[in-house]
Parts: C-alpha cells; structure tokens; sequence
C-alpha cells in the first residue's frame, strides 16, 4: 500500500474577490505522477502555489505524510518539496554548474553538492557538456533541463512542476516528457504537474485531476477520463 506524501483537504484561496480555490481536495502518493488539468484560470498553478506556500490560504488544510503543516517556502523544501514554476527562470547570468549550486542551497557539505549535481548530470547529460556556459546562452529546451534539475538538487520526495513545456517545440516537448518520467523511475520522485499539453501529459501520469472555475470538477486514471467526455466540455467551456 502507497503511502500518501501529500494531501489538500478543502482548501480554499481567494485574491480579493476572486476564489482562486474553492474547497480543493488533491492528494499525490508516493512514486506516482498526478497531473493537474483545466482550462486558464481554473486554479491549477494556485494548487502548486499552496503547497509550496505561495499563497494564502484562507481554510481547509495542508498535510504531509497526515500532519498538518503551514506551508512556508524554505521550510517545504526541508521536508523534501522542490517547486519548477512556469517560464523556467534560470540565472541567465550564471553557468550551469552554478545555477545547479543554487538549487543545492541546503546543502552545506561541499562533497555532498558535487555528488548530487553529478548525479542530475547524468539524467541530463546535456547540462554535462554546458556546465561552464552561461545558463543564457543555451537553448529554451536546454534552460527548461536546468531548471529541472534544480529542482532535483535537493532530492526532493515530492517535485512541483508547473508548465514544463511551455513555449517549447513539440520534439523538445516530448523529450521534457520522457525526463520527468526518467526522474519519477530512477528516483522514485513522486511528481505533481501542471501541464497544458494533454496528450503528452496522460502518456506518463497515474492519476488527473481536472479543474474548473477553482475546483475539482472530476479526477481518476488517464484512461477512464478519456473515455468521457468531461475533457472536451471542460477546455471548450461547456461545462456547468
């Protein structure tokens, strides 16, 4: 039996007037790729941005392995959370080798940081070739590795990822793809994603849930959902 890493219980999130999230329940086992789905707007990235205390949440409750936590950034990534967001922001001014330095900001011992920037090296072994250029310098397929493997430099339990292949070409895109699995195998990392790219995405994951105007509409195994209709009513705007 999996056990559960993490668990959204009714949380609700509100920007002004405006209920980003309204009585949202998720869950993400360990070892397995949830995605998260809906049309803009549908609260999906406010859902990461809980978690990782990006956001304020007005009720319901955040739990990590059953214990209520009050996420606040730096403290979610002590427990095993790394946050991807949209856009990749690297440091375009620092070299590979460094940028991966700062997503190992935790870690103090300098043997223990080399040894995990090898290891994320080896799933990407394009950065291995580049770790001395400057992160501005090489390609968006390129920077989006990097900031993957930032995000990897902890040896997170639990990755966040929002919009992996945003902006980027459908061969690159696919390749993105093919590395959060290679990640979510090799390290047993269990992965949440916000993804646009919904075909590519139900490839890899176990478990969707699909959100509208703020909250869970549906959720269940990429198959089951593909059978209904419940994708193509919510992305069109049909349902009510």
């Amino acid at each position: 039996m999996k056990e559960t890493l993490l668990e959204l219980k009714n949380i609700s999130v509100h920007y002004g007037g405006v209920h980003a999230l309204d009585g949202v329940n998720v869950s993400l086992d360990e070892g397995e790729i949830v995605a998260l789905m809906g049309p803009n707007g549908a609260g999906k990235s406010t859902v990461l941005k809980a978690i990782f205390g990006l956001a304020p949440i007005n009720s319901g409750r955040v739990l990590w392995h059953q214990q209520s936590i009050n996420p606040v950034a730096h403290e979610v990534v002590r427990l095993g959370v790394s946050f991807v967001p949209q856009g990749r922001r690297v440091f375009t001014r620092l070299t590979v080798e460094e940028n991966l330095e700062v997503g190992g900001f935790i870690i103090k011992n300098k043997p223990e940081l080399n040894r995990r920037i090898r290891e994320v090296m080896q799933i990407f072994t394009v950065l291995e070739r580049k770790r001395k250029y400057k992160s501005g310098t090489l390609s968006g397929g390129e920077q989006q590795m990097l900031a993957l493997a930032r995000g990897l430099m902890t040896d997170p339990k639990v990755l966040l990822l929002d919009e992996p292949s945003l902006g980027l070409a459908p061969k690159i895109v696919k390749e993105v793809f093919q590395k959060i699995k290679e990640i979510n195998e090799r390290h047993k990392t269990a992965i949440m994603v916000v993804e646009h790219n919904i075909k590519s995405l139900l490839e890899i994951v176990d478990r969707a849930y699909i959100l509208d105007k703020g909250k869970v509409i549906t959720y269940g195994e990429p198959q089951a959902l593909l059978k209904t209709d419940i994708l193509e009513k919510v992305f069109l705007g049909k349902f009510e």
